[in-house]
């Protein structure tokens, strides 16, 4: 059962604050809410927040033929899953729409963008490679699951260490943590994906992060993935008015501000839980 829409006086009283620049969480408009980042005891166990979104990415590897088309690369399938716990939204025994949507734009970012390097994947060509599978679960929808999904995956790929393996003729053997230390996955570069929502009021300017009661007063929402080298990998706007090339611009600079200041927390984290371990990286 779906929650009730925000009535009439509740529309107006945020419509009005957004029009004096105001939100109700006391950010402002072009203010992220500030990410936190969990890490499990398995390495590629992520949990992310922002505000109370909330999302778990957990990335295993296993080896599997490659594909007939791709003797010389691995294979990198992402899953979502959102959870009926997460949101009254959400209904349990079928995917909701969000949840493709949340998929596609995860494989646009991720997978399509060449984020990871796949011909590092391959073990022995034509015959062994490794197969990454990541599954991302929305434990709690408070707004903006796309970017907060994006940023626990791609520290997923980031934390992740695949075993080392020796391949003696076409024999591949698979040395456990113990023996040799696992490897990190060679990434080209780290997407990150920041969302403006757009309200029905052109006056009004779009706020950036938007929190779940925002979203759904939304007219459009515009979703810019892009790396701390200011490279865009996906540029995805859904619904609402058209919007001038120069207010695209400006969104465009303002993400790239912000995905340097997540790419500083990334590697910030990532280097406290590595000194945190006493497993020995390579």
């Amino acid at each position: 059962m779906r929650p009730p829409s925000p009535s009439i006086p509740e529309k107006k009283f945020i419509y009005d604050a957004l029009n004096q620049s105001l939100r109700l969480d006391g950010r402002d408009m072009l203010d992220l809410r500030t990410p936190t980042i969990t890490f499990g005891p398995e390495l590629g166990w992520v949990e992310c927040a922002m505000g109370k979104t909330r999302v778990l990415a957990q990335l295993d590897a296993k080896m599997v033929k490659p594909l007939p088309e791709r003797p010389f690369e691995g294979i990198i399938t992402i899953h979502s899953e959102i959870s009926p716990m997460a949101s009254p939204d959400y209904e349990p025994g079928r995917p909701s729409e969000e949840e493709v949507t949340l998929t596609r734009m995860l494989d646009k970012v991720l997978r399509r963008s060449d984020a990871i390097d796949k011909e590092s994947l391959c073990i022995l060509a034509g015959q062994r490679v490794w197969q990454l599978r990541l599954t991302v679960h929305v434990l709690a929808d408070a707004g903006n699951i796309l970017d907060c999904s994006c940023l626990a995956s791609i520290v997923a790929f980031k934390h992740f260490r695949k075993p080392e393996v020796e391949v003696i003729g076409d024999e591949v053997i698979v040395h456990s943590p113990s023996e040799r230390a696992p490897i990190s996955l060679a990434i080209h570069h780290a997407p990150f994906c920041v969302t403006f929502a757009f309200f029905p009021d052109a006056l009004t300017r779009p706020v950036v992060d938007p929190s779940l009661i925002e979203q759904r007063l939304s007219a459009g929402l515009m979703s810019i993935a892009m790396n701390a080298q200011r490279e865009i990998c996906v540029l995805h706007k859904a619904g609402g008015v058209p919007t001038a090339s120069e207010e695209v611009l400006r969104l465009i600079n303002v993400a790239s501000i912000l995905v340097k200041d997540l790419d500083k927390l990334v590697e910030a984290r990532l280097r406290e839980d590595w000194e945190g371990r006493k497993v020995e990286v390579r």
